[in-house]
């Protein structure tokens, strides 16, 4: 069942028409990566320390939507890498996301979305129950908490949980298609085998933490939200949600623009990098 499951992820987001640019035939995104969580993994325990009291395990969303009875297994969780192309165009940009990149983070979630109402609609005809925690009705987003902007799941945590990725300096997660991409979630009570974990700590795959030989991130943010201490969401969000949108949205036809310049340009843009020095200039 895991590589039907992965076969099916990956055939709908490869036919699916929400997967093109709509003046072109080029996708937003390459060929996805699938993982799995348990949902009994310690990890979502432990993220209601790291995240915030208010994060839900999995059981805690099944149980809001479906019912106490309703056990949570397994959590299904996948990487929509963005193409070569996108993240091209985003890297010469200094102060604005491209067109490209705007595009996709707007049409490509709506994409996003629709993978995660197909695959809950795909195992409930298979006799299983499922949710997506990012649709769910007691999905909530807080924004002001110890950690700053967050909300009752995380996707990139669930990620993490699934083996997909590791944590970077400005809080993205780095995966083997590297940093630029959407990612997303639906949990089941199918029991599936849980994927393995290939790293030794949550932020291995980020140059900056493995050695102390990159940063450039810090670099690329235009509004100094990232510095050695971490990354500001307050300040990150006001330039993301307000000050992006005000300048581009409306020309680029998109209510929701992202950013993306610290993803893009940077070392752990397509891969998880090597060692080699990465110094920032």
């Amino acid at each position: 069942m895991e590589a039907q499951l992965r076969h099916e992820i990956v055939r709908f987001v490869h036919e699916s028409p929400l997967n093109r640019f709509p003046d072109s035939d080029a996708p937003y995104f390459d060929e996805p990566l699938v993982g799995y969580a348990a949902a009994g993994d310690p990890l979502f325990s432990e993220y209601k320390s790291v995240i915030g009291a208010f994060h839900q395990t999995p059981q805690e969303v099944m149980a809001h939507t479906l019912g106490a009875d309703t056990p949570a297994a397994t959590v299904i969780s996948w990487i929509l890498p963005i193409t070569r192309p996108t993240r091209e165009s985003n890297r010469v940009e200094e102060q604005y996301p491209s067109q490209a990149w705007t595009r996709t983070r707007f049409f490509g979630e709506q994409l996003n979305a629709a993978l995660r109402r197909h695959l809950v609609v795909w195992l409930k005809e298979r006799g299983q129950q499922a949710i997506a925690p990012q649709l769910a009705a007691s999905w909530q987003e807080f924004a002001d908490t110890p950690v700053g902007i967050a909300s009752t799941w995380s996707e990139r945590h669930a990620a993490y949980a699934a083996g997909l990725g590791t944590f970077s300096l400005n809080d993205a997660l780095i995966t083997p298609k590297g940093i630029a991409h959407r990612c997303g979630s639906v949990i089941t009570d199918l029991r599936l085998a849980p994927s393995e974990r290939p790293y030794p700590s949550h932020r291995h795959n980020c140059l900056y933490f493995r050695d102390g030989s990159c940063g450039l991130c810090i670099d690329r943010c235009p509004v100094g939200a990232l510095s050695r201490a971490g990354h500001d969401k307050p300040r990150c969000k006001q330039y993301v949600y307000q000050t992006i949108v005000e300048a581009v949205g409306e020309r680029f036809g998109t209510p929701q623009t992202g950013c993306g310049l610290c993803q893009t340009r940077v070392p752990c843009e397509g891969g998880i990098p090597g060692s080699t020095r990465h110094d920032r200039t």
